[in-house]
């Protein structure tokens, strides 16, 4: 395993990953406690766990089955280790296997929201009360436990929800402690870490910073970094990091696909140049990149040619600047899950990230990424202790592929004309009713939908535009935001009025999962 002076390994706690898409919240979640933790994937060898010497493993979901030939295992002296393991969904039914308990297919599977019921206690769920809600996520359930194993808590559906082995420490959970929807998650976890594992709350991000600034001294030596720059929370954190560590030898790039927002390019040029002190150097690629995506329907289609084309682009933006070795990208955590690229075999793809899976396999550029292993919330926590403006932090999130993304009609420019006007008015109404900071992301999308309307007395036959809303706390998982009915039908009123193509306003009520935040 490839080590980095930003994975304190003293006192962290290692998550084998099975391929779950909440195996970086788990992550995530620790970290928020103070822990590190270091993710490995299930097939790295055993000497790398043992090299990280935790103090603590937990064990995460994936999307197979153990029922399945060739399902995720791992080497199972792991059980063996006499460190305290806590295996969660999938990393639950592959102790109660290994151990002589049976796993067979659920009879309807058990999703979304269900009552726990602790019936004895476990340090494990100490300071909790007998009944809360959990969320589940399977289709196979333990029927049988294995020997030493007692039943700690139960659902209507599950009869061994919650189990452990008092003797070696193996707790197992069928539900997700780790995402929000779980009630008492945060604390279910602080249990495992400071009153089974006694880890000790050393990571912090200031600590971070430090690190992160002198390993990108340490990567770059004396030589230049060009970096795209796109007006966003994670670019912009990226760029002070960068700019501290090498100075004047960071070259910023803020490049015009033509698939921005309304009034970005001059609006985030400024701000960028005023609260960093950097040059920033414009690059006109829009119509480049709208003649690659004309007509382009598929989505992982457009961000494949997104993060090719970009990366063709910096090629040619960097011949003026000398010759540049590194690219640094934003890069987060959520964008390795999603473009299931943390070399895990048990993975999915949901989809491909511009700098991600977006990339060509070849490129001209060492890439630098201080980012890849914090969250949304955590990257806005690492700006604010680097003195970036609140305005600049705060922003709603915005997909490197652009608009690109929430145009699900065909690109072309009339149609991303359309979609920036409607986008403009949604965030500007809810800034004005003052929902903007209160809630994750707001934004258009442009269907690919038309529909008879009559406006002035006449027949239309135009687009729909889709608002979306959500709330959430790292992007991980989100639910849709409750706006005020008259909130809505003001944006609505606005966009139908003022947005020339348009006759349709509909609202997205759908949550994250099953549902993704953006469209595409």
């Amino acid at each position: 395993m490839r080590k980095s002076k930003l994975l304190p390994e003293k006192g962290c706690v290692a998550i084998i990953d099975f391929g779950s898409q909440y195996t970086q919240l788990i992550a995530r979640r620790i970290r928020d406690l103070g822990v590190f933790s270091v993710i490995v994937p299930w097939d790295s060898p055993f000497q790398d766990l043992l090299n990280i010497a935790p103090v603590g493993v937990i064990l995460s979901g994936g999307p197979s089955s153990l029922l399945e030939e060739e399902s995720p295992t791992l080497d199972k002296r792991i059980l063996d280790l006499g460190i305290p393991i806590l295996g969660i969904c999938y990393g639950y039914q592959w102790i109660a296997s290994c151990l002589g308990g049976k796993v067979e297919k659920g009879g309807k599977g058990e999703y979304g929201r269900s009552s726990l019921s602790i019936i004895k206690e476990a340090t494990l769920f100490e300071g909790l009360p007998t009944h809360f809600t959990v969320w589940n996520s399977h289709g196979d359930r333990v029927s049988e436990l294995p020997k030493d194993f007692e039943v700690v808590a139960f659902t209507a559906d599950e009869p061994h929800a919650a189990a452990c082995n008092f003797k070696k420490n193996i707790y197992g959970l069928q539900f997700h402690p780790e995402v929000t929807h779980t009630e008492h998650g945060e604390k279910i976890l602080a249990n495992f870490l400071f009153e089974i594992c006694r880890a000790i709350p050393n990571w912090n991000l200031g600590s971070f910073i430090e690190e992160s600034i002198e390993e990108i001294r340490r990567k770059v030596g004396n030589e230049k970094v060009i970096l795209g720059i796109s007006g966003g929370v994670d670019s912009s954190v990226t760029a002070a990091l960068v700019h501290k560590a090498v100075g004047k030898r960071l070259y910023p790039l803020f490049v015009d696909t033509g698939l921005l927002r309304q009034n970005e390019a001059e609006t985030i040029t400024k701000l960028l140049q005023q609260s960093l002190g950097l040059k920033i150097h414009l690059f006109d690629a829009s119509q480049q990149f709208l003649d690659r995506l004309k007509n382009v329907a598929d989505p992982e289609r457009k961000r494949k040619i997104i993060g090719s084309l970009f990366i063709r682009v910096f090629e040619k933006a960097a011949q003026s600047f000398g010759e540049v070795k590194f690219l640094a990208q934003g890069t987060l955590y959520p964008d390795i899950i999603e473009s299931a690229q943390s070399g895990r075999k048990g993975a999915c793809l949901i989809k491909s990230h511009h700098n991600v899976g977006g990339l060509p396999k070849k490129i001209p550029f060492e890439l630098i990424e201080p980012l890849r292993f914090l969250f949304k919330d955590e990257v806005r926590k690492v700006g604010l202790l680097l003195g970036l403006p609140h305005e600049l932090l705060y922003r709603h999130p915005f997909p490197g592929p652009g608009l690109a993304v929430r145009c699900l009609a065909p690109i072309r420019e009339q149609n991303l004309r359309i979609l920036r006007k409607a986008d403009a008015i949604v965030v500007e109404e809810i800034k004005k009713a003052g929902f903007y900071e209160q809630i994750w992301q707001a934004f258009a999308v442009l269907l690919p939908v038309r529909s008879v309307g009559v406006m002035g007395d006449r027949r239309t036959y135009d687009f729909t535009i889709a608002i979306r809303a959500v709330e959430s706390i790292d992007g991980m998982t989100a639910d849709w935001v409750k706006l005020p009915p008259d909130l809505l039908s003001k944006i609505s009123n606005k966009i139908i009025n003022e947005v020339e193509g348009v006759n349709r306003v509909v609202y997205d009520i759908s949550s994250k999962p099953p549902a993704t935040i953006e469209w595409e």
